[in-house]
């Protein structure tokens, strides 16, 4: 019997501006799609489409749809969905809220909109998750962290704030799970990812000469690449927390 992955990337496109589906996201489908199968996708309409395409006419399966991660009934309904094409195996939960702010421009919406992006759809994508999975005994749900899950920033203040309540969550599920035979890690990207969106605002920000070090930047297949890796891990030695970034970041 196949097993299924789900990929819960950005998907509320109205609440903040965001990168959408960002192509390391994309990059996690397709590398998903060629080693296992089918594929569950939530994202952005206008970004699945290609990446749907992409997958089909290589003789791939996968079953894209937009959902509003926040709403506990889309996510219940999105996940029970998935399973019901194959037992769900893993589920990674990637959806973005990085914004900046100061202080006293921070508005409560704004610190209630990123958290509800970055922290509370987390826990509701894990707690589905776990609930499928932990009848049948086996499972990995790995969720995407940053930079600002470890510290908190000047002008981070509702995304740090989002970021470690997501670590928090995946540490308390980890230990909870663990000894269930799920496999839960948190992956902390620790450098922009290369992508269009990143790129505009490191320009906006550093200037003109911003991309001349191609070392700065990770690669999507990169981060996808470690997303495998924590896939494939034996349970004899399994990772909670996946540290990553690119040769010239300085840390």
């Amino acid at each position: 019997m196949p097993l299924g992955r789900v990929l819960i990337g950005d998907t509320t496109q109205h609440a903040l501006p965001d990168q959408l589906l960002q192509p390391f996201g994309e990059q996690v489908a397709r590398d998903s799609e060629r080693r296992l199968k089918p594929l569950e996708t939530a994202c952005a309409q206008e970004a699945f489409t290609p990446l749907v395409k992409e997958i089909e006419n290589a003789g791939g399966e996968i079953h894209a749809r937009t959902l509003d991660a926040r709403k506990e009934d889309q996510v219940i309904s999105f996940l029970g969905d998935a399973d019901k094409h194959a037992p769900l195996e893993v589920c990674i939960f990637n959806v973005g809220a990085n914004v900046n702010f100061p202080i006293l421009d921070t508005t409560e919406r704004v610190f209630r909109k990123v958290w509800e992006m970055a922290c509370y759809s987390g826990f509701l994508a894990g707690r589905e998750a776990a609930r499928l999975m932990l009848p049948r005994g086996q499972g990995n749900i790995f969720f995407t962290g940053a930079t600002a899950s470890l510290r908190g920033g000047s002008g981070y203040a509702a995304f740090a704030s989002a970021k470690f309540g997501l670590r928090a969550v995946a540490q308390a599920a980890a230990r909870e799970l663990g000894p269930k035979n799920i496999h839960v890690a948190h992956l902390i990207i620790d450098s922009g990812v290369d992508t269009e969106w990143v790129r505009q605002r490191r320009i906006e920000a550093l200037g003109p000469n911003a991309l001349d070090d191609p070392d700065l930047l990770m690669p999507p297949s990169s981060v996808a690449e470690s997303y495998w890796l924590l896939y494939q891990q034996p349970r004899s030695a399994w990772t909670f927390e996946l540290e990553i970034r690119p040769f010239g970041e300085k840390w």
